[in-house]
């Protein structure tokens, strides 16, 4: 029986020491000492920092929001009920990683959730690409003057309330006036014109998600629309959380050198939500019970939509938020907010709304800052007096209700006022190609339809659409070729008017 000699156990020994490692592992941990209403109040995590996951047992997420000296607020991802699975007492883990979502061309089509997990029922989502929810907005120096027109397909926005490319233009209004069909129209006349489109629904109603979805199918727009979903089932913290989600999926297009459209519809519903929130974290409320923070928690968000520099792509990001309204009033506290962080607004009025003026923008109160720098030279040649002429008619058609006679000129100003309201009435899910918008505008602006009774302009729009594409189809591929209208073409385009009206009013 050999023995081992003194030198070989050595060795050994010293083999063993250098192969050993030490596997310690330490953990941030916290200890839950209230839950409920989707919100846990945790003992401990000291190191923790604002916006991280942190895991509580059984596999439910949360999101820190509130770092107070002797405990950490956070809220509660998941199911209503997620909270109910949570005791007092339960150990809470850090991750070490910030809220993000995936992101990239993986997403378009389908339907997703505030965590951009998948609502639709066709499968994960196949993608390597994540976003934090929250980036720093670009700064000055990477961005440039929004220069290109983003067409909604919608004469009178296209016409007096330009909006471009990088742009924020707030669409505001009561309840059941059209703020939604304007957005969704937006996104269906972005067919074919390479921009990816983004809606965001904050504590809709399920069937009205669903109502979105389906429409989009049906006009060919769901291939290039991503829809991210927290419906008014889901808890405030996933309504909170849902826009900044799909700001970060806009983002991965804009800072790709592409150009990207979102609606929030609607943020009256996210300060709500951030309210609920905040008040269950027992921050002090402000006016209408808000927080100290409510305006920073839009201007982060609407701050990131922007056009690009060219040294970093030229992308842009189109932001179209959503506001609703009570009674008309858009002096109160989150639509004065708003407002003031957007540039410009489309105020849609329930008057004019019952009165038949679809869609009923407001013309005196909507405004667009700096659209009509990125407006079509074509659209801006029809309509510089557009807005003129409406404002003019507004004034004067209370003189109407007195019955009184007016003079020629008053007259005047009224039947060209009557016909522009005929000529911008718009049904929905129909938005026009520019060329067709400039021959209408064209018609109307230079006097064409006077002497057609007002009953008859919805009629007479539809045939010089029909004359126009069948007798002169150059005119329409002339404006959107060159995106002007020249001299030529113009002189082409009275003569095409004159000879439609020649036969419409024989006829």
């Amino acid at each position: 029986m050999s023995t081992l000699r003194p030198e070989e156990v050595t060795s050994i020994i010293r083999s063993e020491l250098e192969n050993y490692k030490t596997k310690m592992k330490t953990e941030s941990v916290g200890t839950v000492i209230q839950v409920g209403d989707a919100i846990a109040r945790i003992y401990g995590l000291d190191d923790v920092m604002v916006g991280e996951i942190v895991e509580f047992p059984g596999g439910v997420f949360g999101m820190a929001v509130n770092l107070e000296e002797d405990s950490v607020g956070v809220i509660i991802f998941g199911r209503d009920n997620a909270d109910r699975t949570i005791k007092e007492g339960a150990i809470v883990k850090r991750t070490g990683k910030i809220v993000q979502v995936p992101v990239g061309e993986a997403l378009l089509g389908r339907v997703v959730n505030a965590l951009g997990t998948p609502i639709d029922g066709k499968g994960p989502i196949q993608t390597e690409r994540f976003r934090p929810i929250e980036t720093p907005a670009p700064d000055v120096v990477s961005r440039q003057p929004i220069n290109a027109p983003l067409q909604t397909g919608i004469k009178a926005v296209d016409s007096m309330i330009p909006i471009g490319r990088g742009q924020r233009e707030l669409i505001i209004g009561d309840r059941q006036t059209g703020k939604t069909a304007i957005a969704i129209d937006t996104i269906i006349n972005q067919k074919g014109k390479g921009v990816y489109c983004i809606y965001v629904g904050i504590g809709q109603k399920i069937s009205s998600v669903v109502a979105v979805v389906e429409t989009l199918k049906k006009h060919g727009a769901m291939e290039y629309t991503t829809v991210v979903s927290a419906s008014s089932r889901s808890t405030a913290s996933s309504q909170f959380l849902a826009p900044y989600a799909g700001c970060a999926m806009a983002e991965e297009f804009m800072y790709s050198g592409k150009d990207v459209l979102i609606v929030y519809d609607d943020l009256s519903k996210h300060a709500q939500a951030y309210r609920q929130l905040s008040l269950l974290l027992r921050r002090p409320p402000g006016r209408e019970a808000y927080p100290g923070d409510v305006f920073y928690i839009h201007s982060r968000l609407l701050e990131r939509a922007a056009k690009m520099s060219d040294a970093l792509g030229a992308g842009s990001m189109t932001a179209l938020p959503i506001i609703e309204t009570q009674g008309g009033d858009i002096t109160s506290y989150i639509p004065t907010n708003v407002i003031s962080i957007t540039d410009g607004q489309i105020y849609l009025e329930a008057d004019l709304f019952y009165s038949g003026v679809r869609p009923a923008i407001n013309v005196g109160l909507s405004v667009s800052r700096v659209g009509g720098k990125a407006q079509a030279k074509a659209m801006r040649r029809v309509s510089g007096k557009i807005r003129l002429d409406l404002a003019q008619y507004r004034e004067l058609v209370t003189f109407l209700q007195f019955g009184s006679d007016l003079d020629k000129a008053t007259q005047s100003q009224i039947t060209r006022g009557e016909r522009i309201v005929e000529i911008l009435k718009q049904v929905q899910f129909a938005p026009l190609s520019l060329g067709r918008q400039v021959v209408v505008l064209f018609a109307g602006v230079n006097g064409f339809l006077d002497d057609i009774p007002v009953a008859q302009v919805r009629k007479f729009k539809a045939e010089l659409y029909r004359f126009i594409d069948e007798a002169y189809p150059q005119i329409v591929a002339a404006i959107e070729g060159s995106g002007d209208l020249s001299e030529e073409t113009a002189l082409l385009l009275r003569k095409a008017i004159e000879e439609c009206k020649a036969a419409f009013l024989k006829a």
